[in-house]
Parts: structure tokens; sequence; C-alpha cells
């Protein structure tokens, strides 16, 4: 079993590849709940849901969220009727977003309403949230702490932000699930998801770091070419977080836990003895070449 570090688009597209490669079953995924929210009573997960519509076969890959040819008359509905939401939520979306919702209101933890929600979509792999207790990313801007969906989402990252903060009633550690998932596991790979935002938040968790640090096999890919990120707002939120927007930042966060450490070969950074390989994942062969390079250094690990 691979289990994969993920949050964000990055690593999905890297899953896209593995799953040409690899058994479903023989797949887990540790995935970011920091951006989760409650919107209009229902509970949002966006960074789960990708990954169940990824295994699912359902997820718009256009956009690397949602549903594909979901349609949007209850969020349009609720326009008309003076509920503005700043996150276009498709009907279809929406109905697994009230079903996880109502299942956390009956006291099921997050990990045992996600593991349901798989089962009614036929997932053979192991999606496991984080932590079961709620963290959030907050960004430090010059109105006070914003949301991160709310920072991208609705501002479309153009605010100046100058911190990022995560808030919770008690400090957040990693379930029991997460920690066996990575215990049994061949290899860990973090894919190439926002360090600050879909990463880090599951390394803070209690537990994680030190089960990485005792693995045996542990690969991250850099989300960076040079000081620009491949996608999303990943260098302004390496900036605020206190770390340089480039390889070399990346690294840093998990320099004590890897054993190899993947760049773009466009990348201009040179970090000692990092591997190079072709990271921008364009579409689907771009993927399976990246899924296949690192199926040959976990073998060989």
């Amino acid at each position: 079993m691979i289990t994969f570090l993920s949050g964000g688009t990055g690593t999905p597209k890297l899953l896209r590849g593995m799953l040409e490669l690899l058994e479903e079953r023989d797949i887990a995924v540790v995935v970011n709940t920091a951006e989760d929210m409650w919107l209009s009573g229902n509970h949002l997960s966006p960074d789960i849901d990708t990954v169940m519509y990824l295994f699912a076969g359902i997820l718009d890959t256009g956009r690397w969220w949602g549903i594909r040819d979901d349609t949007y008359v209850t969020h349009d509905l609720l326009a008309n009727l003076g509920i503005e939401e700043f996150i276009a939520v498709g009907d279809q979306d929406r109905a697994v977003h009230v079903a996880r919702g109502e299942m956390l209101r009956s006291g099921m933890r997050l990990t045992e309403a996600t593991t349901a929600l798989c089962g009614k979509f036929g997932i053979r792999a192991t999606v496991l949230p984080m932590t079961d207790s709620a963290v959030t990313t907050y960004v430090k801007t010059r109105r006070g702490e914003m949301h991160f969906q709310e920072y991208w989402v609705k501002h479309r990252g153009d605010v100046a932000i100058d911190g990022v903060v995560r808030r919770y009633r008690e400090p957040p550690a990693a379930t029991r699930e997460v920690i066996e998932a990575i215990e049994a596991s061949d290899a860990v790979v973090i894919g190439p998801s926002n360090p600050v935002t879909s990463i880090s938040p599951i390394l803070e968790c209690a537990g994680v770091r030190e089960a990485l640090r005792r693995h045996r096999c542990v690969i991250a890919i850099s989300p960076f070419i040079g000081d620009a990120p491949i996608s999303g707002p990943a260098a302004a939120l390496m900036r605020a977080f206190g770390k340089e927007p480039s390889s070399a930042g990346t690294y840093s966060l998990y320099e004590d836990f890897l054993n190899a450490f993947i760049q773009d070969i466009r990348d201009p950074v040179e970090i000692e003895g990092a591997l190079r390989q072709d990271t921008l994942m364009v579409h689907r062969g771009k993927s399976l070449d990246l899924a296949k390079y690192l199926l040959t250094l976990i073998y060989g690990c």
C-alpha cells in the first residue's frame, strides 16, 4: 500500500496517474481538512470531496473540484432568496454536504462519515481525514483574519496577507486510522500540493511528523518552479508563513523526515540530492509518467 498526503489539486492529479498503475485498494489518502466549513447548514470538506469524486470517477477534472456536469438550481434559487453563498455549490455536490452534515450532527466522527460516503460511492481506496477535530486555516489581512476559502474563492487571492494561522479549540491530533495507514504503507508520498494550506495542516496533527520520521520511504514533490507555484496561491502563502516561496522553502518544511525530494526539470533552484522529473501534470499522460517514476523510486526504497 502507498499512502498519500493530499490537499488542493496537486496530489489528486498525481492520484489520477496512480489509479492506472495500482489497485484502488492499495491506495490510502490522508486528506487536509483545515479548509472545511459549514455553509447553509451543510458541511463542506473540499479536499476530501475532490479525492472521493476522483476515485468515484465523477470529478470535474476541468476545475479539479465538484462533480462533473453538476447543476446549480439550488445555489441560484438561494441567491434569489437573498442567501448569497460565495462558493457555487452544485446540486449533487450539495447532497454530499447535506449527508455529511447529518452524519456529523448524529455524532459520527468525520472519519466514520468519510468511510460511509466512500462506501456509497463504491470506493475501495482508503480515504482518511487528517483529524476528527475541527481545525481551520485563516489568513491575516488588514481587515482581520479571513477563512482561507473566503480568501481564495471569494476574493480570488487578491488580498494582501501577512500571516497564516490555524484555529482550533484543542490542538489537532491525527486519528488512529491515519497513523496506522502511514505505518502500514510501503511508502508515503507528499504530492505537489500547497505546502502551507494543504500539507502543513496534516503535519501539524500530533503523531504525523513522528510517524513519518520512523518511516523508511517518504517522498515529496515540490509544487514550485523557481518562485512560481504550479497552481494556486502558494507563493503568497509561503511568504506569509515565513518561508521562501520556492522548492527550497518547501524542502525546509519536510526535510526532517524525507528520503527523496523531487523538483521539476525546469526549476532553477538547486537542492543538493534532489531528483528531477517533469512535474507539470497538464494531462493524464503526464500524471501517469510521474506516477511510474515514483513507483520505481518506491520499489528501490
